[in-house]
């Protein structure tokens, strides 16, 4: 029998898309955006899946809903409120876990972990959740629901095909360390083969409307130049960078939009999809932003499916 996943935070499935090609059962998926929900129910029509906000769900609501039966728990909490990109950052590193209304949902998650009592538990989120005094309360909210030992698995997507970077770490009660590939895919491998916008039948692929004053300033773009850059809580942020061919993408942020590396416009949804490593089956509904959003706000699907063998070779055989 095929081991079955609780997907919490759950967006349109990046995470449990790597789980479910790694030969596990996505049962049950939970997110309070509406677009998500239908996502993910539309990539994973099995699964039970609950357009709720967190707070209002125990483990033994979601116990019932699966009949009891679940062996992993994975989820993705808001990194906002712990990320360097956020302008509006709680200086305090305890009150982005303790004080934001976003962060304090990162609780949450370790909540229903308590309650449900998986065999493991997986929780993805920036690495900056691991600055001190966050990754000694987690250890310590974590112990207090009964998981004595908590390993922050450090994992850089590129390492594992994605085409584009992303520094994620991965808090868990087992040690997660899956190999790297040993290549990296490029932008202009992972755009490979897709046919014009709009002239084919693949889902999300619809050009982006652009103004004439901002496309006039992208046509003077450069390869790994950006439009815009815009200051965070530590760092400047660049947005609508002309992708560099022969190199892998930034990282694909929720916000963020890129340029085509040889066309004068933004890449669609699509595009920036496989950006993340996602199949041109797996579908985003929403409005644009909306689905921009649910690609660069999971996680990608070829670091997913690395995890998810590690853990089925290592804690179900």
């Amino acid at each position: 029998m095929r081991p079955r996943v609780i997907d919490l935070f759950c967006g349109a499935g990046g995470f449990s898309r790597g789980f479910k090609e790694a030969g596990f059962e996505i049962i049950f998926g939970l997110d309070n955006d509406t677009a998500c929900s239908k996502s993910f129910k539309s990539n994973f029509p099995t699964a039970v899946v609950l357009a709720e906000d967190i707070q209002d769900i125990s483990g033994d609501d979601i116990a019932y809903l699966v009949s009891k039966r679940f062996d992993i728990v994975i989820g993705s909490p808001p990194c906002e409120p712990f990320t360097g990109a956020n302008p509006y950052r709680e200086v305090n590193p305890l009150d982005r876990l303790y004080k934001d209304p976003m962060g304090k949902l990162t609780l949450e998650f370790i909540r229903i972990v308590g309650e449900l009592k998986p065999k493991i538990f997986v929780m993805e989120n920036v690495p900056a959740i691991m600055e001190k005094e966050i990754r000694t309360s987690l250890i310590k909210e974590f112990k207090y629901v009964g998981y004595d030992r908590i390993y922050f698995n450090l994992l850089n997507a590129e390492e594992y095909g994605t085409p584009s970077k992303r520094r994620r770490v991965f808090v868990s009660n087992a040690p997660i360390n899956p190999k790297p590939i040993g290549k990296i895919i490029t932008v202009k491998e992972a755009l490979a083969n897709l046919p014009p916008p709009e002239t084919s039948n693949i889902p999300n692929h619809e050009y982006v409307p652009i103004s004439d004053k901002k496309l006039r300033r992208i046509a003077k773009v450069k390869p790994g130049q950006a439009v815009y850059r815009f200051q965070g809580a530590s760092k400047a942020i660049p947005t609508l960078i002309r992708l560099n061919p022969d190199e892998i993408a930034p990282t694909v942020l929720g916000n963020s939009r890129f340029i085509h590396p040889f066309e004068d416009r933004l890449l669609t949804v699509r595009e920036q999809a496989r950006l993340m490593g996602y199949p041109d089956d797996h579908v985003f509904f929403g409005g644009k932003d909306q689905q921009f959003n649910q690609v660069g706000e999971s996680v990608p699907p070829p670091l997913s499916y690395a995890i998810a063998r590690f853990i089925i070779e290592n804690y179900f055989t």
